[in-house]
């Protein structure tokens, strides 16, 4: 069994607290709960009217209510280039879990119920008495009023397993070999991190002596053809973003982490074909992690950590006029560097 929380800063019900107690109610091979979804579906939900249903991405649209956790900003109840407040803030609620060396990954999925620009309706039946809804029917209408795309139109994880079978599949996911991307931003992403003869790849742990010299090396391939909304994405720029392992919080409802920053940019010029970003992080004498993140440039703004922990990361979606297809960007999960 898998379990990864959904939309969990919508409604401000998932605790820094309950989020840790699912991480750490199992461990290793056995771990259920594994992580969030970084990005949440209905993400059409943002289209401006009249040809889209001008809410929100994700339906992120509301604010704090009884159940929410008080200390949440009311910041967090809104999508970060299409990405949940728990992932897009540099130095926010996931870098606060990696940083206590505890694996827990990101997914974004469609979340798929009814589908913007479908001409199919709804059937009819008795859900609540029957679990599922009559089959649908034909609408003899385009439908511009929903939130949500195809799996796979617009949010796609990318998951690294050895086979297609759904245990492989679940194998990678639980290993954190896993990176998203919206609106078919780029093809493929290759992250290697390496030091003295060995090598660690995206979820994994590089063990080194201390004063080891260590290399990131991401190949990336760009964006090969049209995405669904009919262009193909440019890649403006990618982020190698870095922070300390400093152990178990004391405070378990802790959401920040000071330390993590964006370490260093990459202006991306190639419109076509593969680029290889290299990072060196020079001699590691205390464990870290990286993890990347890129960009189509259109949309940036100061991290709610301010300019030295992210000078340009996703702006605040505006609910009524977010069009997702002008605002995409790719998210990988991390890789530790552990010396000793």
């Amino acid at each position: 069994a898998l379990m990864l929380a959904n939309h969990p800063a919508r409604k401000g019900i998932d605790s820094p607290h309950e989020i840790r107690a699912w991480r750490d109610a199992t461990d290793g091979d056995r771990r259920i709960a594994v992580g969030f979804e970084g990005a949440p579906g209905h993400q059409a939900g943002g289209l401006p009217g009249p040809l889209g249903p001008g809410g929100a991405r994700g339906i992120y649209d509301a604010g704090p209510g009884a159940n929410s956790f008080a200390g949440y900003p009311l910041e967090s109840y809104r999508t970060w280039g299409g990405f949940d407040w728990m992932t897009a803030t540099v130095g926010g609620l996931w870098d606060s879990l990696l940083a206590e060396g505890r694996p827990w990954w990101i997914t974004a999925n469609s979340d798929s119920h009814q589908v913007y620009g479908d001409t199919g309706a709804r059937g009819g039946g008795d859900f609540a008495g029957n679990g599922r809804y009559d089959d649908p029917v034909y609408a003899g209408q385009i439908d511009i009023t929903q939130n949500d795309y195809w799996p796979g139109q617009y949010s796609r994880t990318h998951v690294g397993a050895d086979g297609f079978s759904y245990a492989a599949v679940m194998d990678g996911i639980r290993a954190g070999r896993i990176w998203v991307d919206h609106g078919q931003l780029i093809s493929g992403l290759d992250v290697r991190v390496s030091g003295g003869s060995r090598w660690a790849t995206l979820g994994g742990a590089l063990h080194v002596r201390k004063g080891t010299k260590v290399t990131l090396t991401a190949d990336i391939a760009l964006a090969g053809g049209p995405n669904w909304a009919g262009f193909t994405p440019k890649l403006d720029r990618v982020d190698v973003i870095q922070g300390d392992v400093t152990g178990p919080v004391a405070d378990k409802d802790t959401f920040t982490a000071p330390t993590a920053r964006v370490a260093r940019s990459y202006d991306i010029a190639k419109s076509a074909g593969t680029v290889r970003v290299t990072f060196e992080l020079g001699r590691v004498d205390r464990p870290l992690y990286v993890r990347l993140r890129g960009t189509d440039g259109n949309r940036t703004a100061v991290g709610a950590m301010g300019a030295k922990a992210d000078p340009a990361g996703p702006a605040l979606d505006v609910v009524g006029d977010a069009d997702p297809w002008r605002d995409l960007w790719f998210y990988s999960n991390p890789v530790w560097v552990l010396p000793s």
